[in-house]
């Protein structure tokens, strides 16, 4: 019992101390990966609650530490389920279902996937992206061998734009409907793109696309996330002053639950159809305790939601996510979110200063061991 007891304490220590470095605000790469297992952090806190509860309150008199311990696991239980619960079906959706009546026209089906520059499983991927039958494909990780294999599509995809590279960063966007205003911008790294598009509904209605696919805390070259977290100031930025209908979405390596994840939803005002639906954790796809919702559709409130879901296993290590929107205009101003405060406002500035910055001061050697890193 003795050694069960210790084992317990120890592994409430190391939750505890996990979930208040979570809450903590910094861009260090040590600190901003346990912003991705809260879901296995809640569920671990919850068991060793239960089972700490049996072992030390239940059994004998508990002495001050255990006390303290079991009330830091409570806390513990209550800071991850406050970070979970919106992202399961007893919340209040964010975004409202479509109306039957919302006719096709004024629909937009969206398919985000990232291939897994490594994956060769193109067959497979086409055949279940191709079955959803979807307006707009988004590919990311794109390499020069997926970017020739792609090219099949073009066929029933006619409007395309395309930027393969050797590095994970590369995007593609294959559309049925016809496609304006397609640039390709780098906000924030020269070396990694984000894509911008206007899509034309059947109606004519017109709909403004941002695809991203920002640079990822990592700890393998001890990068830290301010690239990401500028590259998400950034959009938010610019999208904000957008008044049609819009959509946001890619792979951001960030999960839907994140401070940084929130302040941009509350910079750009834009919408979630995850919350109050599920999690749709799109990665680890071989890995089933260790998945999070890193691929992201946002949108404006123009939309209603028809569909929602995670694709089929396709080779990646990402599961690709369907979407398909219905423009309401009954809707527009139906959802309100926190609106951003100065606070946001000042970190989204030191965000994109911070990362101009470390581009700036970056040597040759951590510009080429990044470089090796993402290849």
């Amino acid at each position: 019992m003795l050694v069960a007891k210790f084992t317990l304490g120890v592994l409430s220590v190391l939750v505890i101390a996990l979930t208040a470095l979570s809450l903590v605000r910094t861009r260090a790469w040590w600190v901003r990966i346990f912003d991705f297992p809260r879901a296995q952090i809640a569920v671990s806190s919850v068991v060793l609650f239960c089972l700490f509860g049996l072992a030390n309150l239940g059994v004998e008199e508990a002495g001050l530490v255990e006390w303290v311990l079991f009330a830091g696991l409570g806390l513990s239980v209550v800071v991850q389920l406050r970070q979970m619960l919106p992202y399961t079906p007893i919340w209040r959706h964010q975004v409202p279902d479509a109306p039957v009546t919302i006719g096709k026209a004024d629909r937009l089906r969206l398919v985000v996937s990232n291939v897994c520059m490594e994956n060769r499983s193109i067959d497979l991927w086409l055949k279940t992206i191709r079955a959803e039958d979807p307006h707009v494909i988004v590919a990311v990780e794109v390499d020069d061998w997926w970017d020739r294999r792609l090219g099949a599509l073009t066929q029933a995809f006619p409007h395309f734009i395309r930027q393969p590279q050797g590095d994970t960063y590369g995007l593609a966007v294959y559309s049925r409907l016809p496609l304006q205003n397609t640039r390709i911008k780098h906000l924030v790294d020269s070396n990694v793109p984000s894509i911008f598009i206007t899509a034309e509904l059947t109606s004519g209605r017109r709909v403004r696309c941002v695809i991203l696919h920002p640079r990822p805390p990592r700890p393998d070259i001890q990068q830290d996330s301010d690239l990401r977290d500028a590259e998400l100031a950034r959009v938010a930025e610019i999208v904000r002053s957008f008044r049609s209908p819009l959509v946001v979405a890619g792979d951001l390596n960030d999960v839907a639950w994140s401070h940084t994840t929130h302040r941009f939803q509350r910079i750009s005002r834009m919408l979630d159809p995850r919350i109050g639906r599920g999690m749709y954790a799109t990665y680890h796809a071989d890995h089933r305790l260790l998945r999070y919702p890193l691929d992201h559709v946002f949108h404006s409130r123009h939309f209603a939601l028809v569909a929602l879901k995670r694709l089929a296993h396709v080779g990646s290590d990402h599961f690709p996510i369907f979407v398909e929107l219905a423009i309401n205009e009954n809707c527009a101003n139906a959802r309100e979110i926190d609106s951003a405060d100065e606070a946001d406002e000042e970190e989204a500035i030191n965000a994109i200063q911070d990362a101009q910055d470390l581009r700036a001061n970056e040597t040759t050697q951590e510009r080429r061991d990044r470089q090796l890193a993402d290849q």
